[in-house]
């Protein structure tokens, strides 16, 4: 195993704006370790779904280098990106994304089977994934009968389904109430404990920043990283 899951090494990312360049990430580097829980908070537009771009293979930076399991991912090739992504992250955004048609089970084997996956095989996994989120029973059930936390629990049940490295989570919980975001933010740590994978999210809530290991903040595109 490698030392480090991520490194970045002197990564800026900026955008031209009207008459003026808008630099949201400057000179940033830093090392995330194997199965490490880290939040990262900001004032909107600072530039933190930028990061988590750049995490995710979504997004290149400006300059520098973005190392994952010590491979140059600013040197892949969009076809390399896809399969990294595929295997080894694990992706939770604020929105659900489910589709409606399609029921509990089906939406979460559905990314599998679309990669190629037998469609036992990938329907196997989602039941497995869907009883670690405490989901078992509702498989059959279409997503449009779930609560919002269901919701968010089939989601996080679709990102966890190939057993990634990571998961990177976008505001997870800001769609739900103050309780029910506080069990997916607990299940997020769970699944982070028992499945050794790491995980960085995004979030204004600094309850739930506060159950992490560690804290990075963007500010003035600057990354201050503190232990939890």
């Amino acid at each position: 195993m490698t030392p480090h899951l991520y490194r970045f090494d002197g990564v800026c990312k900026e955008y031209q704006g009207p008459g003026e360049i808008l630099t949201v990430l400057d000179n940033v580097s830093l090392a995330i370790g194997h199965g490490e829980s880290i939040a990262v908070v900001g004032a909107s537009g600072a530039g933190k779904s930028t990061f988590l771009h750049l995490l995710g293979t979504l997004d290149t930076p400006t300059r520098g280098t973005v190392y994952f399991e010590d491979r140059d991912v600013t040197a892949m090739s969009p076809d390399e990106k896809a399969d990294l992504r595929n295997k080894s992250i694990g992706f939770v955004f604020q929105f659900h994304h489910l589709l409606p048609e399609f029921s509990t089970l089906e939406n979460v084997a559905m990314q599998a089977v679309i990669g190629g996956m037998g469609r036992e095989a990938a329907f196997a996994l989602a039941a497995d994934a869907l009883k670690s989120v405490g989901l078992q029973g509702k498989e059959k059930q279409s997503v449009t009968t779930l609560s919002g936390g269901e919701r968010q629990r089939a989601a996080i049940a679709r990102a966890i389904l190939a057993k990634p490295r990571v998961l990177l989570a976008d505001e997870p919980t800001g769609n739900l109430d103050e309780k029910t975001g506080a069990g997916v933010a607990e299940l997020l740590l769970t699944l982070n404990r028992d499945l050794g994978m790491a995980m960085v999210v995004v979030t204004h809530n600094r309850d739930i920043a506060g159950l992490m290991e560690r804290r990075l903040e963007l500010r003035s595109g600057d990354l201050y990283d503190q232990m939890g």
